[in-house]
């Protein structure tokens, strides 16, 4: 029997519309070795690897009728040359004709006839570099086989690791009338479960508070937040079908310098970095700032293990992590930086000790979210929530901090791309890697159209923090 769909998964593929394509990508920059890297080279490692996660060779077929929730089915006319691609830059090849580019395709949505994800290698870059670009549906992460198919390419040394043998076949697709009798007979042996509409997960603001508070214990704090609305905000409009991209480098050691000379963790940093961003951004655009004004982020943000309870951007692997995430009201009122950055630990700490955190877990589970991995649980919970709850999303993934590799091409650079929710208008993603702390701005092309200028900013804003470092 095929898999289903879990209602959580088919709710994603519901909620995609033009203008909230659900897809969740990567920008990753590689310097290419001696031996070249070319799309030949990557087909050829992806077809190697593509076993390691069957789910990309998959397809999903609709129950006649509708009686019952989508399946998983084998595609049995695979073909990795449709899924990976091949781009080039002009002349010069900047890093902001690759963005252009990756706006572009990100605003395109996945084929839903086909396994829903899709990888381009970009060449042309300046300084003899290529660039991965990856865009993976969320209904494809269903909790469990987490893995992207961005990540199973990466190895530790340049000199990869064998392969494992494939002998795959696609088995062949039911028929119709299997899908329905197969429907019928779940719906039989489990009735509270089978033939959940997949719409129910799709709730807004007033459905979520109400579900939230008839669950038992815990929940108290979350369920105020929820019931608070999120502060008006320019971020909050209607968004079109087209995207702006943008993205910063910055030094995971000037964050280690801020931490140790003002206390907190990395993460307080970050988002004191986010809320003097957002400061300026407002003032820039000549909107109302008061020593009173907060924005409300949604932060989803790992914790595992103890060395790294931060949940931030320290050293702890892509995979494994525990989740859990928290709405946070970001001070961009206040013109200190300092005082910024204990508004901001403090706001964290109450959330620790007063158990908001399971709160607002709870939020994206009553939404019908249970991500696996850090930024697919910004971007679940963003596009289950009302915008009324919170502003902007800021997903932060841990990496590894060492470098690592892509058929003998030393990854210098990753870049995520969070996908906006229906009325956000921004979404910041940001991944540590090898030294390095690397933000990915997603933005509507009509209302963000300085976007560029935003990134600029938190460039400012960690320099600003910096500058109250005692040397």
């Amino acid at each position: 029997m095929p898999d289903r769909l879990t209602a959580l998964d088919a709710s994603f593929l519901y909620m995609d519309q033009p203008t909230t394509p659900m897809h969740v990508g990567s920008v990753a920059v590689f310097r290419k070795p001696r031996s070249g890297f070319d799309y030949e080279r990557l087909v050829d490692l992806i077809s190697g690897r593509i076993g390691l996660v069957p789910r990309y060779r998959q397809k999903i077929r609709q129950i006649p009728y509708g009686v019952a929730r989508p399946v998983w089915v084998d595609d049995t006319d695979f073909d990795v040359t449709y899924h990976v691609r091949r781009s080039a830059l002009p002349g010069p090849g900047t890093d902001r004709a690759l963005n252009e580019l990756v706006a572009r395709l990100m605003s395109r949505p996945l084929d839903h006839t086909r396994p829903l994800w899709e990888m381009y290698l970009v060449d042309g870059l300046s300084g003899g570099r290529v660039a991965i670009v990856s865009k993976t549906h969320q209904a494809m992460v269903d909790g469990i086989a987490s893995i992207d198919i961005s990540q199973v390419v990466l190895d530790d040394s340049p000199d990869g690791r064998d392969e494992a043998d494939d002998d795959w076949v696609a088995r062949p697709e039911p028929a119709p009338w299997r899908l329905v009798l197969d429907a019928v007979g779940e719906a039989v042996a489990r009735p509270g479960n089978a033939v959940e509409a997949a719409h129910a997960a799709v709730r807004d603001a007033a459905d979520t508070v109400t579900k939230v508070a008839g669950v038992a214990g815990g929940l108290l704090s979350a369920v105020r937040t929820a019931v608070r609305p999120a502060p008006t905000s320019p971020l909050n409009v209607p968004i079109s079908t087209q995207r702006r991209f943008a993205h910063t480098r910055t030094e995971l050691e000037d964050y280690r310098a801020v931490r140790r000379a003002h206390g907190g963790t990395i993460n307080d940093v970050v988002l004191t970095v986010i809320a003097g961003a957002m400061r300026n951004w407002l003032l820039s655009r000549g909107a109302s700032v008061t020593p009173t004004t907060t924005m409300r982020a949604m932060v989803p943000m790992s914790v595992r293990g103890e060395a790294e309870t931060t949940g931030s951007i320290h050293g702890a692997g892509l995979l494994g992590n525990r989740i859990t995430s928290y709405l946070v009201d970001l001070p961009v009122g206040e013109p200190n930086p300092v005082l910024r950055m204990h508004h901001v630990a403090h706001a964290m700490r109450e959330h620790k000790q007063s158990g908001q955190s399971v709160g607002a877990n709870a939020l994206v589970r009553v939404g019908g979210f249970a991500p696996p991995t850090l930024h697919a649980l910004g971007a679940r919970a963003a596009s289950g929530l009302s915008r009324r709850l919170f502003n902007v999303v800021v997903s932060n993934v841990p990496g590894p901090q060492h470098a690592l590799y892509a058929g003998g091409a030393r990854m210098l650079e990753m870049y995520p791309v969070v996908p906006l929710a229906k009325g956000q208008s921004l979404a910041v993603g940001l991944t540590s890697y090898d030294g390095g702390v690397f933000y990915g701005f997603n933005a509507d092309r009509d209302s963000m159209a300085d976007v560029d200028e935003f990134g600029d900013l938190v460039t400012e804003a960690l320099a600003e923090l910096l500058a109250t470092v005692p040397r």
